[in-house]
């Protein structure tokens, strides 16, 4: 009997383990084949959440939006992380942080350049978030 139970509970743990390695091995999916949600400015974004942060986050969080505006600051972090952040007329804005997942034809971006950039919305933390984003190319 305790040989049955220990064969049992190795057999499920086996199980257990071959299940979690096939997820941890699933590659998420490119922003870049991703089709977005809703198309908006970076002005108009902002102004959802600062006006009601929950209903933004009932609309807009976990979507894959389109956003449009003006770079305020851009940067490369030192793992190569390229982040943009969009200018709201605000003291905030919207955070974008690219795919890293993605290879990216443009990774510099010049403060006042207009772009359109694709990603997930991840909500607000001072700046809106967009998570796994990519530049739309119009």
């Amino acid at each position: 009997m305790k040989k049955r139970l220990l064969l049992l509970a190795l057999l499920l743990a086996a199980m257990g383990a071959a299940v979690g390695l096939y997820f941890y091995r699933q590659k998420v999916p490119s922003m870049a084949t991703q089709k977005a949600d809703l198309t908006l400015s970076a002005a108009e974004l902002f102004a959802a959440f600062e006006t009601d942060e929950a209903a933004a986050n009932a609309r807009y969080l976990g979507k894959i939006l389109m956003v449009k505006g003006q770079v305020r600051e851009a940067n490369t972090l030192a793992d190569g992380t390229v982040k943009v952040v969009l200018n709201a007329g605000r003291d905030f804005g919207v955070l974008c942080e690219f795919d890293p997942n993605t290879q990216h034809p443009r990774t510099t971006f010049q403060p006042g350049e207009n772009i359109t950039v694709k990603g997930e919305c991840a909500g607000l933390n001072f700046d809106v978030l967009l998570a796994r984003c990519v530049v739309v190319e119009e």
